[in-house]
């Protein structure tokens, strides 16, 4: 079982930052590929950024650019760094690990980020 705690959200004004973070329990964090998902009231949940253990990313459209994921192996922590945050950018922001062989899928409670003026 690996247990994920989010922080960093809030609200923050039209075109601020955020920095988001994702702590993990376990150890072998690394063999985790991490995402960051998101969901807006009404909406369906999804993907915003992923980093593979590796260290490839990707990215919604709605957010290359604006957006970066890392990961530190040593801390079991990945983060989302989001910049000229947008109001639609306002949802609940969850951390996912996954594991395809090892079929495990965690999710952290989510932390929520609010973009107003």
């Amino acid at each position: 079982q690996v247990q994920l705690v989010e922080s960093g959200g809030g609200l923050v004004q039209p075109g601020g930052s955020l920095r988001l973070s994702c702590a993990a329990s376990r150890s072998i964090f690394s063999i985790y590929n991490m995402g960051w998902y998101r969901q807006a009231p009404g909406k369906q949940r999804e993907l915003v950024a992923a980093i593979t253990g590796g260290g490839s990313s990707n990215y919604a459209d709605s957010v290359k650019g604006r957006f970066t994921i890392s990961r530190d192996n040593a801390k079991n922590t990945v983060y989302l760094q989001m910049n000229s945050l947008k109001p639609e950018d306002t949802a609940v922001y969850y951390c996912n690990a996954r594991n395809d062989f090892l079929k495990h899928d965690y999710w952290g409670q989510g932390t929520q980020v609010t973009v107003s003026s």
